[in-house]
């Protein structure tokens, strides 16, 4: 998928070479960090040529909200989105805009978030956490972070989604469809890292051929499962899966294949449970290192559940915690695990860099660094303070300039499930758990389809909560917990936890 923008020119990172352009200054394992550390001084729209595919990046927030503009823009599929197609298809994520399949699935796939459908959810949720929370009772010694949340996270996607249990926490060894789609969709973002080098087709048919029994196996089993629902005596809508199989849609009646559930159930598997593992371990990194945070965040989880550190959450308490949610949301301006979304015009148009952009044409936008903007965020944007998101500090800021979800008509469909499953999981946690990290560790981020720290311990000491009894904290209104860049995208509206809902990816 070239990208030429009519032979335009951008500012670009010194020592650019012939042939190779500036591909010799990319780290392969690092690709996103890198690119943001080569950002620097380039103003708010720069360029990267690797071989002769050109990437057009921009970090600035009014440019980036200048995109966001659903009337000029939609969004646009970066080529380690067209290799991920592969892997996922016509899913909600890597459809393209015009697809038929993308249209059907989000209208289909609207009930499966109502508050109805949240209330059906929340026991797993909790169910899941308990589980993990029983396996570090039993452990001596520090956990991994990243690794026990992304179980946790698998867990709770696949029962919600698809009602099948992987068995992360009774297992001494993964089930073997997670080592499976986590091979198959590594050979599917390396394709997409070879896009612009030379031989770069001869190298993906190699991964392939390496690759293909592990996608057989994930299509497999997913394609078993479907078919057994679909073809059991008595109809179960409890799960994503099954109002995939049984809601036609409201005015046509048409309904999803059996090779587009699958592609569904697979993007909610990956991205699903990626993301809200990335916010959860990013938060507690926060939290661990500042003793503050955390004293504040415990003071508010005892608030709420009171002196039993085995208490659960209700579905209505989840709302109350409103300073976890802004810990969770500082967490994710800093680091924003889905790190990036890509935006093509609808016609050609003349941004306000005064740079033409036609419809083939593509930037993408770096989250990381456009929630960093000094021009809305201040001159300490990189320091972590989940008081930015108090409503009178979120009151005035500029629209599209916090975007953790993505934007627009595509942005993501389980918005309101992740953090309604991150906030549970932090308050039980923080209830139950007195945590401790190592001084030294500094934090190193691994990037796979999504950002995530990595080599992140902490030690989890048994706690015993506050004696606070626990209060009938008032439902906050919408502009009073989510920040209010937020509100104003279009497609969202208010859901039951005073948080806006978003439209599919």
């Amino acid at each position: 998928m070239r990208n030429d923008w009519s032979g335009q020119t951008f500012p670009h990172p010194p020592g650019r070479r012939p042939i190779v352009g500036d591909a010799l200054g990319a780290e392969m394992r690092a690709p996103l960090q890198s690119t943001m550390r080569r950002a620097k001084g380039l103003g708010p729209i720069f360029e990267l040529q690797v071989f002769d595919q050109k990437f057009v990046f921009v970090t600035g927030a009014e440019l980036a909200a200048e995109l966001a503009d659903e009337s000029r823009f939609a969004k646009g599929l970066s080529p380690a989105l067209v290799a991920l197609r592969e892997f996922a298809g016509q899913g909600l994520f890597t459809a393209y805009n015009d697809e038929t399949n993308w249209a059907l699935a989000h209208d289909l796939l609207r009930p499966a978030f109502t508050k109805a459908a949240m209330q059906r959810y929340h026991p797993v949720m909790l169910a899941a956490a308990q589980e993990l929370f029983d396996t570090w009772d039993g452990r001596e010694g520090p956990v991994d972070v990243s690794a026990d949340m992304t179980k946790l996270t698998m867990e709770t996607i696949s029962r919600t989604a698809f009602s099948t249990d992987f068995g992360s926490f009774s297992r001494a060894e993964p089930h073997p469809f997670i080592p499976a789609m986590i091979a198959a969709l590594k050979a599917g973002q390396r394709k997409g890292s070879l896009n612009a080098m030379p031989g770069a087709g001869l190298m993906a048919k190699r991964i392939d051929k390496k690759n293909a029994h592990h996608q057989a196996y994930v299509d497999s089993l997913l394609d078993g499962i479907i078919a057994e629902r679909r073809n059991a005596s008595e109809p179960d809508d409890s799960d994503l899966l099954g109002i995939m199989l049984h809601t036609p849609h409201p005015e046509t009646g048409e309904r999803l294949d059996d090779l587009n559930i699958r592609h569904q159930i697979l993007t909610f598997l990956v991205a699903g449970h990626e993301t809200t593992s990335g916010a959860l371990s990013f938060a507690l990194y926060y939290l661990s290192r500042d003793p503050a945070v955390l004293a504040r965040a415990q003071a508010e989880v005892d608030q709420v559940l009171g002196p039993d550190r085995d208490a659960e959450p209700t579905f209505e308490q989840v709302a109350k915690f409103r300073y976890l949610r802004r810990v969770l949301d500082e967490g994710l301006r800093l680091w924003p695990t889905a790190p990036a979304f890509t935006r093509s015009p609808r016609e050609t148009t003349v941004l306000s860099t005064g740079h033409t952009m036609r419809p083939e044409d593509w930037a993408i936008v770096i989250l990381p660094l456009m929630h960093r903007d000094p021009a809305v965020w201040g001159a300490d944007a990189d320091e972590f303070d989940p008081d930015r998101f108090l409503p009178e500090n979120s009151r005035g800021r500029q629209p599209h300039s916090y975007k953790p979800f993505g934007t627009g008509e595509r942005s993501c469909i389980g918005r309101q499930f992740a953090l309604h499953e991150a906030i549970l999981v932090l308050a039980r946690l923080l209830h139950r758990y007195d945590i401790a990290g190592d001084p030294a560790y500094e934090l190193e981020i691994a990037e796979r389809l999504t950002l995530m720290p990595t080599g992140f311990e902490l030690s989890m000491t048994p706690r015993t909560p506050s004696v606070v009894p626990a209060v009938d904290v008032p439902q906050a209104e919408p502009s009073e917990v989510c920040p209010v860049s937020s509100i104003d995208q279009p497609g969202f509206q208010a859901t039951s936890h005073g948080c806006p809902s978003g439209s599919a990816k």
